[in-house]
């Protein structure tokens, strides 16, 4: 019998401002059931020492690095469960739960969610609704293949999230800028996914996301938000909102459309965020994320569902079924503010109060750049967090507080396709 102290294994803290409120909850469940919270993260812990027991530091963003400190966590704990909610690191998670023989997304499940050319293959396949797609090595190839979709087009890269390097084009001249923003950005992200770009056909619909919990192969939905985009022809995410009572919360073509695409790809127990086009044809998905959503968006399911996503998160990864009901009934949602043009930020002001106010704050230091697509993605200088009585309110009282913000900054020039990439703050793992 193994007598060694049981420990909750954490890979990646991420931001304070955009997941204390998860790993604030993640430990105290796990504690609540007898386990040691154990980080292993990419610099010294600061705020992070409220919650866990121990932290092991190393450049997780090296995958040998990391699992070679998870292995000697294991040497004096067992590990029971491994948690991730940080985009670059759910892959190397989920194979490290798969190692130690606790639940996990599954290595099958994993790929799927982050290589989006494994997952539109095996969903088409399986019959679920999915877009037209190719994947092009150059643009010649991309030409071909948007000649035989059809225009208008999205490209994309193989495996980034938050909508970088995803560019909508319209015609051929448009076509030929558009891979090139998608490539070259695909080149920050892990190695064997750089170079070329995914062609597929535009979807045309609303776009949501919901945010759901898997057990042993059971989909249970959490919460639905409804996303605002610009930036247009990019796909910046400039907002959502989460309501208890979203009918697609019970829409029985959406759920089996849900559960059936996670059985094909074989996530078996984890949190997923899931994007859909709601599309005349039907609900379409556009990609599975093996991970929580960002955005803080499991931060507005808490205020209007009352489900507790951090807690949520451990029961999953110790194997046990969730409790995802929801004892709240409420609308929350969140609105980012982007400059107008590529600038250098010299103040930012946001709101005390105002009507239905959870939440506002700057999301950058004074001398912060922030560059707009396609120089670089998620230039955000602050945000605002309000509670409605329902959607509409929700969204007035997100506008008028959006409207108190203020940015005072300088006009830099932008950057030229081509350029390198400058990567967004907030997006790896990266704290004061």
């Amino acid at each position: 019998m193994n007598e060694s102290p049981t420990a909750v294994l954490v890979i990646g803290s991420g931001l304070k401002l955009y997941r204390e409120y998860l790993l604030s909850s993640a430990a105290e469940r796990a504690r609540d059931a007898g386990h040691a919270v154990v980080l292993v993260n990419n610099l010294q812990p600061t705020w992070q020492r409220a919650y866990v027991d121990e932290v092991r530091v190393v450049n997780v963003f090296d995958h040998a690095l990391l699992a070679e400190a998870a292995r000697e966590v294991a040497t004096r704990y067992r590990v029971v469960a491994v948690l991730c909610w940080d985009e670059p690191l759910v892959m190397p998670a989920a194979e490290l739960a798969e190692e130690f023989g606790v639940p996990g997304l599954s290595t099958p499940g994993v790929h799927g969610c982050r290589d989006k050319v494994s997952a539109r293959t095996r969903l088409t396949r399986a019959g679920v609704l999915q877009p037209m797609f190719e994947m092009a090595a150059d643009l010649e190839h991309a030409r071909a293949a948007a000649a035989r979709i059809g225009f208008p087009v999205v490209v994309k890269p193989r495996a980034l999230g938050a909508s970088m390097g995803v560019v909508l084009a319209r015609t051929d001249a448009e076509l030929t800028s558009a891979f090139q923003v998608a490539s070259d950005a695909s080149l920050v992200g892990d190695e064997p996914f750089r170079g070329g770009a995914i062609v597929e056909e535009y979807a045309v619909g609303p776009e949501i996301s919901i945010d759901g919990a898997i057990h042993k192969g059971e989909y249970q939905p959490m919460f639905v938000a409804r996303k605002c985009t610009g930036e247009h022809p990019y796909f910046e995410e400039t907002g959502h909102v989460v309501d208890s009572a979203d009918p697609l919360l019970s829409d029985p073509v959406l759920l089996e459309t849900l559960s059936r695409a996670h059985e094909v790809l074989g996530v078996e127990d984890g949190i997923t965020h899931t994007e859909v086009r709601l599309t005349d044809r039907g609900p379409l998905i556009i990609e599975i994320n093996g991970r929580v959503g960002g955005d803080l968006i499991p931060y507005l399911g808490k205020l209007a569902t009352g489900i507790d996503p951090g807690r949520v998160m451990v029961d999953v990864a110790l194997g046990v079924r969730p409790d995802v009901t929801r004892p709240t009934r409420g609308v929350a949602g969140i609105r980012f503010g982007y400059p107008d043009d590529d600038c250098v930020v010299h103040a930012v002001r946001v709101p005390q109060e105002a009507p239905g106010l959870v939440l506002a704050s700057p999301m950058v230091e004074p001398g912060a750049v922030l560059r707009l697509p396609p120089g670089g993605y998620i230039a955000r200088h602050s945000f605002v967090i309000c509670e409605g009585q329902d959607a509409a309110e929700c969204e007035a009282r997100l506008q008028a507080a959006s409207d108190l913000v203020v940015l005072e900054a300088d006009e830099v020039e932008r950057k030229p396709v081509g350029a390198v990439l400058e990567m967004p703050a907030g997006l790896l793992d990266v704290d004061a």
